[in-house]
Parts: structure tokens; sequence; C-alpha cells
């Protein structure tokens, strides 16, 4: 079985060759890549992309790509604001989810991440219902490109999750699994969400974090390793599902802090594999 390697987030900006240079000296060989920015959805960035790729010889396992317009990151405004469950910019995330699954093509990546959103618990909500069919109309673009459209993790249950994935429909659907954001969210605990959506998962984010415990604030982010996800039982059920993809540690703050964590998840990390 070909063996799960580690790599790390990186926000796609001009500066893309340093950046991968940097990956590099760091000891990681793979990289999720992460933008919402239109205006680098261009022939030029893609090119710029692939030759630091080579350059490098770096592996980009995934496009994360976010969408325009305000969000926010809470329980109250969140479920309004976040995704593609909100009605009133749905369409417009659409469009700009079909030209980020275009520049992904571009730069030869084979899966797409997004964050949809608060998923309705209920099947019957005519935003439940939206969302199944605003995903299928994305998802079939990212078919077309050659690509999978993976849900990310966290801001619904599991089940819902996987309803969904049966709702929509289709064979190019699956899960980038982020542990923490179950928790932060209060969704689930990681290691049981994948006796639920194991079968789906093909991409992994290394983050750790803390349940919330206010009803209008997300838990906590830690670093890796001093949250509350149980790496050693995630990473041994990853085992056991024949999972072979890349663990990507994902570090949600700024600054030499940002990397000193990111190397420590590292090394806490490599332990265990």
């Amino acid at each position: 079985m070909k063996e799960m390697r580690l790599g790390v987030f990186v926000k796609l900006t001009r500066d893309i060759d340093q950046q991968f240079a940097r990956l590099r000296e760091h000891g990681f060989s793979t990289c999720q890549l992460s933008t919402s920015n239109r205006e680098l959805f261009t022939d030029e960035m893609a090119e710029a992309v692939l030759a630091a790729q080579q350059r490098h010889e770096v592996e980009i396992t995934a496009l994360w790509c976010g969408w325009p317009g305000p969000g926010v990151w809470d329980f109250y405004e969140g479920p309004s604001s976040l995704g593609l469950v909100p009605a009133w910019c749905r369409a417009y995330r659409m469009e700009f989810l079909l030209l980020g699954s275009d520049f992904g093509r571009k730069i030869r990546v084979s899966d797409f991440i997004t964050h949809v959103g608060f998923i309705p618990e209920n099947p019957l909500d005519a935003d439940y219902i939206g969302v199944v069919q605003a995903v299928r109309h994305v998802a079939r673009h990212c078919q077309q490109n050659g690509q999978f459209f993976l849900f990310e993790t966290g801001q619904e249950t599991p089940i819902t999750l996987k309803r969904t994935i049966q709702d929509v429909g289709l064979d190019n659907l699956g899960v980038n699994l982020d542990p923490a954001n179950l928790l932060l969210y209060g969704k689930g605990n990681p290691v049981d969400a994948l006796d639920i959506l194991g079968e789906y998962v093909r991409g992994v984010h290394l983050k750790d974090g803390e349940y919330p415990t206010d009803g209008r604030k997300l838990g906590q982010e830690k670093p890796i390793g001093q949250g509350r996800v149980d790496f050693p039982a995630l990473i041994a059920k990853l085992k056991q599902l024949n999972y072979s993809g890349a663990l990507t540690i994902e570090r949600e703050i700024k600054g030499e802090q940002q990397i000193k964590d990111i190397l420590a998840g590292k090394e806490f990390i490599e332990r265990l594999l």
C-alpha cells in the first residue's frame, strides 16, 4: 500500500516559487494550494505554479477554493453567510467555483475542495435542496475537468454530509477530513466520523482544536497535539481504511509562530507514522 505523506496548506500568491522553496526547506514534498482570489485564475499564474512545482519537486495534492462575498465564521451569522447554503449568494459563488475548477485543471490537480457551508440537517429544507442542486452542478463541471469535488468537513454533522453525497448522486464526490473542524463546530468526534465518511476520504487536514464552550463562537484551534483530536487513533483508523493520500498540516495563524507550530506538528505526526 502506498504510504501516507506529509504536506502543508499553502496560500496561493504570486511568489509561489519562494513558497515552494521554503516548503522543501522545511522537509515537505506535498501541499494543498488555497485561493479565493479570482485575479489569480490566469494562464500566467498557472504556468508559474507548474514551473515552481517542477523546479522544487512539489506534489500539489488538491486545490482548496474559497468563494467571494461576506462570511462570518460563527454560529449565528455563519449559516446565512457561508458557502453555497445561503440562497442570496449561491449563484455567483457557484460561478466562482466553476472558475476555480478550471484553474485547477490548468495546474493539473485532481481534487477540488471547498466549504459548502452549514448544510441543513433537514433534507426537506429548501436550502438543503438548493445545496444538493448547486453541488451537483459544480461537481459535474469538476467531472468534466477530470476532478473530484471534495467537501471539507466541519460545518455539518457527518451523517448530514453523507446524506448530501448520496443525494447529489455523482461518482466524483469525496471528503477532505478536517478533524479539528468537527470539534470547533461541535459536530462530531473526528475518529468516529471516519466510521460514517471513511469510504469518501480523499484528503486529510492535520489540525487540532477544542469543542466550543460558548453557544455563539466556534471552539479554539490549537497546535497539533495540544487539542482534543486523538491523532494516534485517527492515523490508525486511516490505516485501517487503507487511506494512502496526503496528510496536510494546517495552522490558521500567521507569522513566525505559525511556522514553529507547523514544524512541531510535523515532528509530532512523523512519530506516529
